[in-house]
């Protein structure tokens, strides 16, 4: 495929776009096995009575996890203690992660009409009430820099390019189509961390917005299943060298990141699990 095909597939004119994914090696296989993930942690008796507490408990959770890729990896305890996320870079990027997780769903009903507006009011919330400048909730223009942990020495997409597939992203997600929510969350996970186009914060935006998909979507309608979890647990190597495979936009590139971010999920379901057993022990 190559990267300018990545863009290519998300501006094609045909009616479904990423259906052909799902036809990748391996990738339906994933599909599957997400869907018996979720399927299993839904159907936990503790789920029947205390899900409001299952989905404050994946939020946070997620948000550390989010927050751990984006170069602040804090312990749990720590995120559930602290009050500040003002001051140094760290305790401002979990604050970020933080806002954006409880923002996420909040944005639901606007995501599927326009999603450019939620992204920008996502790097709008990441960004925090203190932000000044006009570079913030917008895209990037020529020029402008971008910091960006973990990917900042990979090559960043001119501005015109970063308009052109966002546009196209935006489309394919206003026209929906059947690809499954595993596949929409990856490739507007993948594209949003490949375009990088707010100055900062862009990793924690795109995990925010794979978020926004699998709840949208209905594989994830309580917000149980935190693949930011996963993604964490699943170490910043992996994840690199899985989005790696992303940008490469071969089909065995694809098709890796597509089962990267499935168990990531599957992952976040293994943890939003263990609450629920301690939970039922009375342990939580």
């Amino acid at each position: 495929m190559g990267e300018q095909c990545v863009g290519s597939l998300l501006m094609s004119s045909a009616s479904d776009p990423l259906a052909a994914l799902a036809g990748l090696p391996g990738v339906a296989e994933s599909v599957d096995s997400v869907r018996k993930a979720v399927d299993r942690v839904y159907g936990h008796r503790v789920m029947r009575r205390r899900s409001g507490e299952i989905t404050s408990e994946a939020a946070l959770r997620g948000a550390r996890g989010s927050a751990a890729l984006s170069g602040a990896d804090w312990a749990l305890e720590e995120v559930r203690r602290r009050t500040d996320f003002g001051g140094e870079t760290e305790a401002r990027t979990v604050g970020a992660a933080l806002r954006l997780t409880a923002e996420a769903g909040q944005l639901l009903s606007i995501w599927r009409q326009s999603p450019l507006r939620v992204l920008a009011r996502l790097h709008l919330v990441a960004s925090g009430s203190t932000a000044e400048g006009d570079t913030v909730g917008r895209p990037r223009l020529a020029g402008e820099p971008v910091t960006e942990p973990l990917i900042d020495d990979m090559p960043l997409p001119s501005a015109e390019e970063v308009a052109a597939r966002l546009d196209g992203l935006s489309q394919l997600i206003i026209a929906g189509g059947s690809a499954p929510a595993l596949i929409t969350g990856a490739v507007v996970h993948g594209e949003l961390l490949a375009l990088r186009p707010f100055g900062s914060y862009n990793g924690l935006v795109a995990r925010a917005a794979e978020r926004i998909v699998l709840i949208n979507s209905g594989l994830d309608p309580k917000a149980i299943c935190p693949a930011e979890v996963g993604h964490a647990e699943q170490g910043a190597d992996a994840y690199l060298a899985a989005f790696e495979g992303y940008v490469s936009g071969t089909p065995e590139g694809m098709a890796a990141w597509i089962a990267h971010c499935g168990r990531a999920i599957e992952l976040g379901v293994r943890e939003s699990t263990a609450v629920c057993e301690a939970l039922q022990r009375g342990a939580a």
